[in-house]
């Protein structure tokens, strides 16, 4: 019976070896040999796949019983993606056929933790050691079916008493065995404490998760709805992976770009303070604006609508000026040339001073018109023609000017003018050469009675400078 249970308990329990640590692996060309220690290895062989999340990486080269009678198994990991192992990964024996052949899956941990450390002298030198803390060795379950016959029963029942005979003083280890073997009781044990610890939160998740899912029953087809279009969303999703992997890779460079330009929106933030600080304090007229601007366009709706009556009502007034309007638009077509021409001719008498050179003939044609009398300058209104008139190339009798003798013209002008404030007698005595000429023509006049209407009385008191 002790040799029974010697075999069981050389089956169930390995040693660890004394290990110094190191510098971490660095990727390199040679394969990374990871040494793990496990409670029980029985059902492993050499060649057996090593695994990480179903694809193989790597395979068992060589199974060895340590000086504390665990299993040490070597695991060579040939695929670089997958290594170094870190501190927080672990290894568990599963099945992988119906015949019982097993496998290693791994979990390489995350890079979080530091790498395992590699064994400097002893057995696995060079290797990177994983204690039986993080390694599993489930029971198989056809193991546990074979109990239920009679004569595995008896088997069983007879390990058990030798077990027990050879674990009488090692009730501690038997108690660490059984806890690695199945990890879940600690893992249990120490859940059901923190759940012990946190009773009255628990209590409270309870009475908040029926407040929560009360609201999620009452819309639980559009959380429904929210499930199918998540399921969509992560198909089109999938279907795009390449390109949403592409924009994950830019990002960090998108960053770099985007850094200076939210540096500029800080300042901005920065300067624009005092404004938006001016705009919260103006806001409340804007509102009252804004509020008074709805009743404004309540008010005008009304216009409009009257607008837009009387713009039906004028639609056949307006297309009946459509003829009019082609016969306006031929109209200006057509004296386009010639607004043009007076265009440029206004142009032209602006730019050299015409309209200046018209007030200055204006002025200067008047003051040659005007007359002079005894009172003094004056301007005639009326044009006055006679024999001295018109143009003539040889002197006519009685028209010329003799300024040659001004002083006695200017002596019989003065004269005359004396005269016909005193009756007239002075005229007579002293008339000019042209007021002689005058007289005769009146007298004529007055004698054959065709001066009626006193026209050459008027023009001969206007050229001696009489009262008129």
């Amino acid at each position: 019976m002790r040799r029974i249970a010697t075999v069981a308990l050389l089956a169930a329990a390995v040693a660890a070896v004394v290990v110094v640590l190191v510098q971490p692996w660095s990727k390199g060309g040679d394969p990374y040999d990871v040494r793990a220690v496990f409670d029980n290895a029985s059902a492993i062989v050499t060649g057996e796949d090593v695994r990480i999340a179903g694809a193989p990486v790597g395979t068992v080269t060589a199974e060895n019983v340590t000086s504390a009678k665990q299993a040490a198994i070597t695991l060579e990991i040939d695929k670089s993606a997958f290594v170094p192992f870190h501190a927080n990964a672990s290894c568990t024996i599963r099945v992988q056929s119906v015949i019982g052949e097993k496998f290693v899956d791994c979990t390489p941990g995350t890079s979080s933790q530091s790498a395992l450390t590699r064994i400097r002298r002893g057995s696995g030198s060079g290797q990177y050691y994983l204690p039986v803390t993080r390694t599993r060795s489930p029971v198989d379950f056809d193991i546990v079916q074979g109990i239920s016959r009679q004569s595995q029963r008896e088997q069983f029942a007879l390990i058990l008493n030798e077990l027990g005979t050879g674990l009488a003083a090692r009730g501690s280890d038997l108690n660490e065995v059984i806890r690695r073997a199945d990890p879940a009781l600690g893992n249990t044990d120490r859940v059901l404490k923190i759940l012990a610890r946190e009773n009255r939160v628990l209590a409270q998740l309870a009475t908040d998760s029926n407040t929560v899912l009360k609201p999620l029953a009452q819309f639980k087809r559009q959380l429904a709805g929210f499930v199918v279009h998540s399921n969509t969303t992560a198909v089109a999703s999938a279907a795009r992976a390449t390109d949403i992997q592409r924009s994950f890779h830019l990002l960090p460079q998108f960053l770099h770009h985007l850094r200076p330009l939210m540096v500029d929106l800080g300042h901005l933030a920065d300067q624009g303070t005092p404004l938006f600080n001016s705009l919260s304090q103006a806001a409340p007229s804007i509102n009252s604006q804004y509020q008074n601007l709805a009743a404004f366009a309540r008010a005008t709706r009304t216009s409009l609508i009257a607008l837009g009556q009387s713009a039906v009502k004028q639609q056949p007034a307006l297309l009946a000026t459509i003829p009019l309007d082609r016969r306006l638009e031929r109209l200006g077509r057509a004296t386009a040339p010639s607004a043009t021409l007076l265009a440029r001719l206004l142009a032209s008498f602006k730019n050299t001073g015409g309209i200046e050179d018209l007030m200055s003939l204006l002025i200067n044609g008047a003051g040659a018109t005007n007359g002079f009398d005894a009172d003094g300058h004056y301007i005639r209104t009326e044009s006055l023609f006679g024999s001295c008139t018109p143009y003539a190339v040889k002197p006519v009798f009685g028209c010329s000017s003799l300024f040659s003798t001004t002083a006695s013209a200017a002596a019989d002008v003065g004269a005359s003018a004396a005269g016909a404030h005193s009756g007239g007698a002075s005229a007579k005595a002293h008339p000019s050469a042209a007021t002689q000429v005058a007289l005769r023509v009146l007298h004529k006049q007055k004698s054959t009675g065709t001066d009626s209407s006193g026209t050459l009385s008027g023009l001969l008191q206007y050229l001696i400078g009489g009262k008129r």
